[in-house]
């Protein structure tokens, strides 16, 4: 837990580097914690599925690339998914497309990283020998919550060029 309180500063600089950008859009705060825990969920369950892999040892260096590529068309295929309903909500609620599209492509960006960094992570740890069911939760989760918050930010940033 202090690990994660420590990772969590992370996607705290990752916010306050975009305040300008919070002010302006208020849009963007209200979506930021959809972006944020639709990335952690994909990466928990990607996580979990492959430290219990790791631990029947139905993965391994033989078949990790076969696996991370699969479990990266899922979170592309999620994302897609889940892109299309919160953009479409996104864009009504504020009636303004480019909301919608912001956190659309946010999402894609945030459920490829969480499923990539659930099979990452536990393969990464697994390899240097450190148990990835006690280690993985904090790393896993810094990586969702800053490339969702830096992937929503940097996006909206271009998108609106405020």
């Amino acid at each position: 837990m202090l690990i994660n309180l420590v990772t969590a500063f992370l996607a705290t600089t990752v916010l306050k580097s975009s305040e300008n950008q919070l002010e302006t859009m208020v849009a963007l705060a209200v979506f930021a914690p959809i972006v944020a825990s639709q990335g952690g969920s994909a990466a928990t369950q990607t996580m979990t599925v492959a430290v219990r892999a790791l631990a029947t040892r139905a993965l391994g260096p033989r078949n990790a690339w076969r696996v991370v590529r699969r479990e990266m068309l899922v979170g592309l295929f999620n994302g897609i998914a889940f892109a299309l309903i919160t953009g479409t909500v996104a864009s009504f609620w504020f009636t303004n497309a480019g909301i919608g599209m912001v956190i659309g492509l946010a999402l894609v960006c945030n459920l490829v990283a969480g499923s990539l960094g659930g099979v990452l992570v536990p393969l990464a740890l697994d390899r240097m020998k450190v148990d990835p069911a006690i280690a993985s939760g904090p790393f896993v989760t810094t990586v969702t919550d800053v490339t969702g918050f830096f992937s929503f930010l940097m996006i909206a940033t271009w998108w609106f060029r405020l």
